[in-house]
């Protein structure tokens, strides 16, 4: 809880509508998905290993050489155990709003009423986001 410095009732407010979502019985057509991402270094090794031989393992060395950062968007759908992943050079309002577009144009049928997407509070997570990225006309557009 390092983000959070007191739990007052606005807190308790928001935490019980979601454990509320969660109690919620499945329905595909209205499925709870839950998105995060997480920045990860990409690495490489700076020397080869040693393979390994009989009764020796491989050896590899500890250093590495940084290869730069990704970003990893997971949008994960545990009532029906669904997974979706999706990689970016960086983590912005609008590579957000590219991620649940696609969730919703490729991933999610026709027949869905409503994705609840259930995200945190990082500040690209916005519905401005849509409207930067977009437009009004298409963040506004039912089914998209």
């Amino acid at each position: 809880m390092w983000c959070i410095s007191t739990i007052d009732a606005p807190f308790r407010a928001c935490m019980y509508d979601v454990l509320d979502l969660y109690e919620e019985p499945y329905d595909p057509k209205r499925p709870i998905v839950n998105l995060d991402e997480k920045p990860k270094q990409l690495l490489g090794e700076k020397r080869s290993s040693i393979p390994m031989k009989p009764g020796s393992p491989e050896r590899y060395d500890y250093e590495y050489v940084r290869n730069g950062t990704a970003n990893i968007f997971m949008a994960v759908e545990i009532k029906a155990g669904k997974r979706v992943t999706w990689v970016t050079e960086r983590r912005t309002m609008k590579d957000f709003a590219r991620f649940v577009k696609m969730l919703v144009d490729e991933e999610y049928s026709d027949d869905v009423e409503v994705i609840r997407l259930v995200t945190d509070n990082l500040n690209t997570h916005k519905d401005t986001a849509f409207y930067e990225t977009f437009g009004k006309d298409e963040a506004e557009k039912k089914g998209s």
